[in-house]
């Protein structure tokens, strides 16, 4: 595809975004914007999760990574299911029963309001740096296919990237995130689907059970991995670290609990997740079926791209043809935009309801004051995309993520541990500094394990271990007897 074709391309896609955000976002309020009125169906919420959970690092750096991880990613999406339960019928009752629209107040009611306010602080950070995580990739790639070619520079590409977002979303809010996800991921689907398609021909498997067999006895597709257990492919590791990455960057997210929340109730909110994490595991094992045969494909052809550049060289090869190229790029924008426009609609929500609390002010003050924030949080995006791009070169960015979630929500995994499984009340006023401190721990063990744990390598379970220290660190600042005063 030629540059023009490619912005003509993405200029038709975002149209269609503004469209729907211009029916679904004239009722700008902040009841809309925040919870969409508690009247979305389930169903959508359900299906446009999909490519909120799965987001552009899932859509290149999962099929990237297959030459070094096989397909041993398949451990931690068996701990998601996991993960999901638990957040279906343990965190939901008690967000609805709550009647929550930020789930950080549920830390305000159980604690006190410093734990309110660190809790929230540390999804900031953390949905901050992993939606910037999410959106450097798109805007990578965007960069190497259109914009080097007009010599625009990276910062600017950023800056477009990041002002289409809030085009569609400055409005409606999560009420039109409910539509746009829904709409993106199947984009994202059938960009995949397309993708094996062209593969399978090229690669002479003729059928679906051509596909599934060459899948099976292709070395690259070992999925289990119990011999070692210092190996950071561990089962026991994956597998863990899978269901509390789950219950951290689902259950105890904003983001994406916000969008259960516009479920009309609990019997429907928990549909929408059992049905959901089913559904995702077999997304996830299609993206590495793809990832197997785009290692295969570019073996067989000399291609040596490799990791997160794997998918989109072969995908804008002249020889895969104008319509997978399309495809594959419509598919990165809506992994991309459909994780990363709920992460700006959902910091917004934290900042404005839980730092700011702007339920206190009037109600002409209220939609004032969210505009505002909802550009500041651009901004920042912007900024922290822009500093990614010195640090983070050759890498697959999935793995990176996954390691800052250790660190960032970790605290968030202790408190609401601590506050569910304990009936103990801590000195609130000193949870700020065992936030801080858990993290620090928590890298320090990670630097010195292979030596302090006799050639143990910790790998995601970091986010456990993370959430151990608060924990502990919790229990020291317990109050001895039950108290209802600090």
């Amino acid at each position: 595809m030629s540059p023009t074709s490619i912005l003509l391309l993405i200029a038709a896609y975002f149209g269609v975004l503004v469209l729907i955000s211009y029916f679904t976002g004239k009722e700008d309020t902040n009841a809309a914007f925040f919870k969409a009125n508690k009247s979305a169906p389930w169903y959508l919420v359900a299906f446009g999760m999909i490519g909120a959970s799965l987001s552009g690092v899932t859509f290149i750096s999962v099929p990237g990574a297959i030459a070094d991880k096989q397909f041993g990613y398949l451990q931690v999406v068996f701990g998601y299911l996991v993960g999901y339960l638990v957040i279906a019928y343990v965190l939901l009752p008690l967000y609805y029963r709550l009647n929550l629209t930020s789930i950080y107040t549920y830390l305000k009611d159980r604690f006190g309001i410093t734990s309110y306010k660190t809790g929230s602080i540390a999804f900031l950070i953390s949905r901050t740096v992993g939606a910037s995580f999410r959106l450097f990739l798109v805007a990578k790639v965007l960069q190497l296919l259109v914009f080097d070619l007009f010599n625009i520079p990276f910062t600017i590409t950023v800056i477009i990237t990041i002002a289409l977002i809030w085009l569609y979303t400055f409005k409606g809010g999560i009420k039109t995130i409910i539509f746009t996800d829904t709409l993106q991921t199947l984009f994202m689907l059938i960009s995949v689907v397309v993708a094996i398609v062209f593969l399978a021909s090229a690669l002479d498997l003729h059928s679906v059970s051509d596909v599934i067999t060459n899948a099976k006895e292709s070395p690259l597709s070992k999925v289990f991995f119990f011999d070692d257990g210092n190996n950071a492919q561990y089962f026991w590791k994956s597998f863990l670290s899978g269901i509390f990455i789950t219950i951290t960057m689902t259950g105890l997210d904003q983001d994406m609990m916000q969008k259960n929340l516009t479920c009309r109730n609990l019997k429907e909110a928990q549909k929408n997740m059992v049905s959901f994490s089913i559904v995702l595991v077999f997304v996830n094992i299609l993206f590495l079926v793809l990832g197997l045969m785009l290692t295969q494909y570019a073996q067989q052809n000399g291609i040596t791209a490799t990791k997160d550049d794997l998918f989109p060289t072969i995908a804008m090869l002249p020889e895969i043809g104008i319509v997978t190229s399309a495809f594959f790029l419509l598919g990165l924008i809506a992994a991309a935009y459909s994780s990363a426009d709920s992460a700006l609609t959902s910091l917004t929500t934290s900042f404005c309801i839980d730092i700011i609390e702007i339920d206190k002010k009037s109600q002409d003050e209220q939609k004032k004051t969210r505009k505002k924030i909802h550009v500041l949080f651009s901004i920042i995006l912007i900024i922290v995309i822009i500093i990614f791009d010195t640090l983070f070169k050759d890498i697959s960015v999935i793995w990176e993520l996954f390691k800052a979630a250790g660190y960032t929500y970790g605290p968030l995994l202790g408190l609401f541990a601590f506050g569910l499984l304990t009936k103990k009340h801590i000195k609130d006023k000193y949870v700020w500094l065992i936030a801080i401190i858990a993290p620090i721990l928590s890298y320090v063990l990670n630097m010195y394990s292979e030596v302090l744990l006799s050639g143990y390598k910790i790998g995601f379970e970091i986010l456990i271990i993370n959430g151990f220290i608060t924990f502990l660190g919790l229990l020291l600042i317990s109050k001895r007897q039950v108290s209802n005063t600090d």
